[in-house]
């Protein structure tokens, strides 16, 4: 199928449940809603036939739809607890969608500094390579090869990872990456195989993204540091 003419859904997971900040997904954030700066770039990057919000929430719903994401179904609750697997909730709302959408892509509600440059160059990358996955990471500060290490039963730790020759310097490993969950984009073939638990699959690329772009809001200060950055002109929302 010609790349131009494969439809694209992006989905928002957003739950009303959050235990680190009351009403995360909806909390103002430089003005606006949390949830509205993702639903706005979604717009923006303007390739999406498109944009559905999943969710839980009558709350988090009204806040969607008056920012121009649609909600045509309540997410159930057995995914909408602290258990339930992201892949799965993706997964139902693209069969709750009724339509043949080839390409999903998930953009986290608390990625809100991520640019669009970074939602385009991940769709691109994975059309160009025939991907089944592709997701956003960030350079790891830490190494498996270097300086993270595990407990083992005994007791005593060591490298997650070795090499026969040890290293002196981190700078010297094979370079990781973390996985940022901001932005994530499905072959729609792998999403709905029901064996598949994870967006790592093997025929999986990253895209990687600055630190500030991906940062991710999960607690109070948070909000704090990201509209400092915004006083700040260090980042744009």
């Amino acid at each position: 199928m010609d790349d131009k003419k494969r439809k694209i859904l992006i989905t928002i997971a957003a739950r009303g449940g959050s235990k680190g900040v009351k009403n995360k997904n909806i909390r103002p954030l430089c003005g606006l809603p949390l949830i509205a700066h993702t639903i706005k770039q979604a717009k923006k990057w303007g390739r999406a036939d498109k944009i559905v919000c999943s969710t839980d929430s009558e709350n988090i719903a009204i806040v969607a739809k008056e920012y121009g994401a649609e909600v045509p179904f309540v997410r159930p609750s057995d995914l909408a607890n602290d258990t339930a697997g992201k892949v799965a909730v993706i997964r139902h709302a693209l069969l709750e969608m009724k339509e043949d959408y080839d390409i999903i892509v998930d953009l986290d509600v608390t990625a809100p500094i991520r640019k669009i440059s970074d939602i385009d160059g991940a769709v691109n990358l994975f059309l160009e390579k025939k991907a089944k996955t592709v997701f956003s990471v960030t350079s790891a500060r830490r190494s498996p090869y270097f300086n993270m290490v595990e407990q083992a039963q005994s007791g005593f730790v060591h490298l997650v990872k070795k090499l026969k020759t040890p290293l002196v310097r981190r700078q010297d490993s094979p370079r990781v990456y973390d996985m940022n969950a901001s932005i994530y984009v499905y072959d729609r073939d792998y999403l709905l195989d029901p064996t598949t638990k994870a967006a790592i699959s093997d025929k999986s690329l990253i895209w990687e993204m600055d630190e500030l772009s991906a940062f991710d809001i999960d607690c109070e200060a948070d909000f704090k540091f990201v509209e400092f950055l915004v006083s700040q002109g260090m980042v744009k929302l």
